[in-house]
Parts: C-alpha cells; structure tokens; sequence
C-alpha cells in the first residue's frame, strides 16, 4: 500500500453531488454521461423581445433584463452503464463524486470529476451516498 500524507489527502475536492440528466456516450457500451448538481449557480443574460407599433411597420428591439441564476451543471463520465440498463432512474439520485481531478477526454466527451464507487459482493457498483438527502455540493469533512 502507498500512503499519502494528510496534506495531499486534504487536495482532495470530493463533493456530494446531485444526478440531473444521465444518457450513454454514443458508441459505447459501458459510458454513462452524466450531468451533476454540486449547487453551483452561473448568471445568464436573458432578453426579451419588445415589439411597437408606432410606424406603419412594427419593429422589434431586443431589451436586456437583469441576470438569471441557474443551477451550474458538471459533466461526468462513468463506466457504469453495463450495471444500470434503466440508467434513467439515476436522475435525483445523491453520490460522491471528486471534483478537482483535471478535466479529461474519455471517447470523445469531456469528464471533469470521478464517481466515487465501492465494488458490492455481486461485483456491481455501490455508490457512495449520504444516509439523508444533503445540499447538492457538500464537501466531505
């Protein structure tokens, strides 16, 4: 066994996040793509069409609004397809995930994070998940 030190282990971002849309990666077997709530937030422009009549020809102008927030999703690979054929039933589901691992192409789609996983006696997957149902983006302490 190789150890760590208590530092290097502290590096470690693990979260828990929640699963919002999962679908197979084109082309293979075993890739889920999944897209994880951590309860990060990002401002988007939104805008709205104006249309008036004050011509003989209506013209629209496009009027800016204030920012909205909405949820931050990160994507994540995992080869676990082969284990959930209904892989749609993830969606709401709570893991662990490692979140500050550096983003890498697997198949041709970006994952930036790891499922965290133990092997169950039937050689199946068991997620790591809280007993209860947590903020989305908890970090492990």
């Amino acid at each position: 066994m190789e150890y760590v030190s208590y530092d290097e282990f502290k590096k470690m971002d693990m979260r828990v996040g929640t699963i919002r849309a999962v679908e197979p990666v084109e082309g293979t077997d075993k890739l889920l793509k999944c897209q994880i709530d951590f309860g990060e937030f990002e401002a988007v422009e939104l805008s709205a069409a104006v249309t008036s009549d004050e011509s003989a020809e209506a013209s629209t102008e496009i009027v800016a609004e204030a920012p909205a927030l909405v949820p931050k999703l990160r994507q994540i690979v995992s080869g676990i397809r082969e284990f959930f054929p209904e892989y749609e039933k993830l969606v709401g589901k709570q893991v662990l995930y490692i979140v500050n691992l550096e983003p890498r192409m697997i198949r041709g789609v970006e994952s930036r994070g790891m499922l965290m996983a133990v092997d169950g006696k039937d050689g199946k997957p068991v997620f790591l998940s809280p007993e209860v149902e947590v903020n989305a983006g908890s970090h492990v302490r």
